[in-house]
């Protein structure tokens, strides 16, 4: 099961056309059919900042975008208890309403035992996906991580 980060979801739509990357789009809408892909209502609501395409498949397969269990909860609590992730809550997301998918995207993949597909990459003494994700060993990998481990070539 893979948990899509924002990110992710806007780099497909931006970068990767569905009437030029015919037999890529097939790929991912098989694993959205069989069940393997999902994210978070956070996720969800940044789309939604973003409009375009994006939010337009997002409303499309608003099923995908789950609600926060009791246990993600939990999990969410457990990163910002340390202070070195609090910094992840940056400033301008806060002046920006306060959306945030990062925390709960983590919790997600972690509850169902998924893996974290993100944009973002590991960087040193940060307070990014990766980084979290490594901390609390959730798996993590980003777009081409993504594609090589679903063995897909175009």
């Amino acid at each position: 099961m893979y948990v899509l980060d924002t990110s992710i979801i806007s780099a497909l739509h931006r970068n990767y056309y569905r009437s030029r990357f015919i037999s890529l789009w097939d790929s991912f809408d098989d694993l959205v059919a069989q069940g393997l892909v999902s994210s978070t209502r956070e996720a969800f609501r940044e789309l939604e900042d973003l409009g375009g395409d994006s939010f337009e498949w997002a409303e499309k397969n608003v099923e995908l975008f789950h609600m926060p269990e009791a246990k993600e909860g939990l999990f969410v609590a457990s990163i910002y208890s340390n202070i070195h992730f609090q910094a992840n809550i940056e400033k301008q997301k806060i002046l920006r309403g306060g959306k945030n998918a990062d925390p709960f995207l983590i919790a997600r993949a972690a509850s169902i035992g998924g893996t974290l597909v993100t944009m973002e990459q590991l960087k040193p003494n940060a307070a990014k996906i990766p980084n979290i994700c490594d901390f609390f060993k959730v798996p993590c990998i980003d777009l081409l991580g993504f594609m090589e481990k679903e063995g897909w070539v175009f």
